[in-house]
């Protein structure tokens, strides 16, 4: 029997660009509850590479809202992009009429209808603007933990109990999947929160009380949001599918951004 590869690097090659070797065996649903398992994972390295980028931006002349759309391209670039499709293929959905069969035909079309181009512009105009002005204010454990917290929002999203919208695809591998791994990440954010005392200040080394607060609330906001956004597409299509997640991992950052740089 072949033996599989951990969660991380099977995350790694599923989500991201980077180079890792594919598993021989086809994916089951063993593969995909180790893959959500391990996503916040990714986005620490994501949100850490992010952060990193912003941080040798900050050294040219480029004004902030520039830094900011150039890490948010790198973003699209290293995820290849899968989840600003996921989100404006959602949207779509959501937006038209009809009942879940409807809404599911209208998301596995391909297309990009009026409500999928309007989000995705708003939704990356809003990343750019709040990245660019995290990295203003020297912000880099921010940016890392935004990126991050949008991950966590997807391992709620697969909790046990929401099916899957489709018999197929990602969303088959992955839905109801977790259970246990949510009480680990909601905890590691946590904890993540206390450390933005120190690290989530900018530029004043002093710790700063205002940061966990920011932090905490963020990590609330996202929560909540993961909870409530999932079941309501739950509702309108079924299930929970690899847009719906794609969706939930754009939205969750964004709004995570924003309370941040509140």
């Amino acid at each position: 029997m072949t033996a599989r590869p951990g969660g991380v690097r099977l995350a790694l090659s599923w989500l991201t660009v980077v180079p890792v070797p594919q598993p021989r065996s086809a994916p089951d649903r063993t593969d995909g509850r180790r893959v959500i398992a391990a996503v916040p994972v990714v986005g620490a390295l994501l949100g850490a590479a992010t952060a990193a980028l912003a941080f040798g931006l900050g050294y040219t002349a480029l004004p902030a809202p520039v830094i900011g759309a150039l890490c948010v391209v790198f973003l699209a670039l290293a995820t290849r992009g899968m989840h600003l499709d996921g989100l404006a293929d959602t949207a779509d959905g959501l937006g038209c009429y009809g009942d879940p069969e409807r809404v599911r035909a209208v998301m596995r079309s391909g297309d990009v209808g009026p409500f999928g181009a309007a989000t995705l512009v708003l939704v990356l105009l809003l990343q750019a603007l709040t990245v660019g002005g995290l990295a203003a204010e020297s912000r880099w454990y921010d940016l890392a933990f935004a990126v991050f917290l949008g991950r966590v929002a997807v391992v709620i999203a697969c909790r046990s109990g929401l099916p899957s919208a489709n018999p197929d695809g990602f969303g088959a591998l992955v839905a109801g999947t977790q259970r246990a791994a949510i009480a680990v990440w909601l905890v590691v954010a946590a904890i993540a929160v206390a450390g933005a005392g120190w690290l989530g200040a900018g530029a004043t080394p002093a710790f700063q009380l205002g940061a966990p607060i920011r932090a905490a609330i963020a990590l609330i906001v996202v929560v909540a949001f993961g909870y409530a956004f999932t079941r309501h597409c739950a509702r309108r299509i079924g299930g929970v599918s690899g847009d719906v997640l794609g969706a939930t991992i754009e939205l969750s950052t964004t709004l995570a951004l924003v309370v941040l740089l509140a």
